[in-house]
C-alpha cells in the first residue's frame, strides 16, 4: 500500500528518508561534477594512449556495479566487449566474495575495479593477478581503502570516489543513485581518452546540468500532478511494473530501474527491452496478472482483503519518436489486454543526457515508492 499523504508532504519524506534516496538523487549532478574532478586529478584526462584495448572487464559488489558495467557496455557498442566478471562466495559480504580474470586476460585488456566499500579482499587478489597478467588496472574506490593499497602495488591508479555533500547516512549497499554517478563517471572519462565512448568534459558538464534540472522537476518540494516521478511511483502502487525499454541506453536504464525497485523498494519488477518484451511478456498481459483478470475484483472488500498485483507496462525510450520504433505495438498490445501504460522519454539531447535523464527520474521514483510503501520505509 502507497502512503500518498506523504507524497506532498516534504517535511514528512525528509524525515523518513533516513537511507538518503532522494538525497542522493538530487545531488547526482554534484557527484558528477566531484567525480570528473577526481578523475583530471588522478591523470585520466591527461592520457595519451597507443590504442584501445582488446576488452575491457569490469569487478565490483552490488547493484552499482552491475550498473556501471551494463551502462559502459551499451555505451561503448562494438568498440570493444565490455565483460562484467562476476562474484562467486558463500555470502555477499566484503570478506567472502572473489573474483577472477578469465583465462584469455592479458596485457591487451583492461581491468576496472569499482566499489564502494574498498575493504573486499578478493578486488585485491583480483587487481594483484591482473598484474601479473601484464593487464592495466583502473579502480574508483573510496579513498585510503585497502584497495588502493592493492591497486597501487598493481601499478594501477586509483580514483577516489566522489563522496555526498553529507556523509550522516551509509550508502555502501551501492544501490543508490549518488554511487552510480560516483562509479561511471571517471570511468567515462577514462573510456572517451581511450576511443571507446564519447564522453568529453563538456559532454559531462551538460549531464551534470541535465541531472540538476531533472531533480529540480522531480523533487520533493514539486507537488503530484507536475512532478514526473511522483506521479510514476502513484501509478505503480500496487503494480507488477513490466519494464520495457527502446533504445540503446534505455535497456540498462530499465533493469537497473527493476533491480533498485526491488533492492531499495521491496517491489518486482521485470525488465526487458522491445521488440522482444511483447512475446516474452504478452503471457503476462493474459494471465492471472491482467487488468481484468477477475471479474468479481470490483466488487471485493479492499479493506478486508490485500490488492492484487496487475501489470502495468512502463516504457522507456531514449530514441526520436519519428525513428524506427516498436512503441505502437506495445501500446496497442497493451491496450487489447485493457493493462495501463506509464511512457517516459526525456528531452533532446546527446545520448548520456537522455541517458541520465531516464536515470534520475526513475531514481526518484524508487525513492518515493521506498519512502512512501507502508511497512517498507
Amino acid at each position: 500500500m502507497l502512503d500518498e499523504s506523504l507524497l506532498d508532504a516534504p517535511d514528512d519524506l525528509a524525515r523518513a528518508d533516513r537511507r538518503g534516496l532522494l538525497r542522493g538523487a538530487a545531488d547526482a549532478g554534484a557527484r558528477v561534477r566531484t567525480a570528473a574532478r577526481h578523475a583530471t586529478e588522478a591523470g585520466l584526462a591527461d592520457l595519451r594512449p597507443d590504442g584501445r584495448p582488446r576488452a575491457v572487464l569490469i569487478a565490483g559488489p552490488g547493484t552499482a556495479a552491475t550498473g556501471v558495467a551494463d551502462l559502459l557496455g551499451a555505451l561503448a557498442g562494438a568498440s570493444a566487449p565490455v565483460i562484467r566478471l562476476h562474484p562467486t562466495g558463500v555470502a555477499h559480504a566484503a570478506g567472502a566474495l572473489r573474483w577472477a580474470l578469465p583465462g584469455w586476460a592479458g596485457p591487451v585488456d583492461l581491468l576496472l575495479i569499482v566499489t564502494t566499500d574498498g575493504t573486499e579482499p578478493g578486488l585485491a587478489v583480483l587487481a594483484e593477478q591482473a598484474y601479473r597478467r601484464g593487464s592495466s588496472v583502473v579502480a574508483v574506490a573510496p579513498e585510503r581503502s585497502p584497495l588502493g593499497e592493492a591497486v597501487d602495488g598493481a601499478h594501477g591508479v586509483l580514483v577516489p570516489m566522489a563522496k555526498a555533500p553529507y556523509q550522516e547516512y551509509d550508502e555502501s549497499a551501492a544501490a543508490g543513485p549518488g554511487a552510480l554517478w560516483a562509479l561511471l563517471t571517471p570511468l567515462l572519462v577514462l573510456l572517451d581518452k581511450l576511443g571507446l565512448v564519447a564522453a568529453a568534459p563538456d559532454s559531462l558538464q551538460r549531464v551534470a546540468d541535465r541531472l540538476d534540472r531533472t531533480a529540480e522537476r522531480c523533487g520533493p518540494a514539486i507537488v503530484t500532478y507536475s512532478n514526473p516521478a511522483k506521479t510514476l511511483a502513484t501509478e505503480l502502487a500496487d503494480s507488477l511494473p513490466l519494464i520495457w525499454s527502446e533504445g540503446g541506453a534505455a535497456g540498462p536504464a530499465g533493469r537497473r530501474f527493476a533491480a533498485t525497485l526491488a533492492e531499495l523498494a521491496g517491489r518486482p519488477a521485470i525488465a526487458a527491452e522491445l521488440p522482444e518484451a511483447l512475446p516474452a511478456h504478452g503471457v503476462l498481459l493474459s494471465g492471472s496478472f491482467a487488468a481484468g483478470a477477475d471479474p468479481d475484483d470490483f466488487f471485493r472488500d479492499r479493506v478486508e482483503e490485500p490488492r492484487t498485483l496487475r501489470a502495468r507496462i512502463v516504457l522507456l525510450r531514449d530514441r526520436p519518436t519519428g525513428g524506427l520504433t516498436a512503441a505502437p505495438a506495445a501500446r496497442e498490445l497493451a491496450l487489447s489486454h485493457d493493462t495501463a501504460i506509464s511512457e517516459l522519454e526525456p528531452e533532446e539531447g546527446g545520448e548520456l543526457e537522455q541517458l541520465a535523464e531516464l536515470l534520475a527520474v526513475t531514481d526518484f521514483a524508487t525513492a518515493y515508492l521506498a519512502l512512501t510503501s507502508r511497512g517498507h520505509a
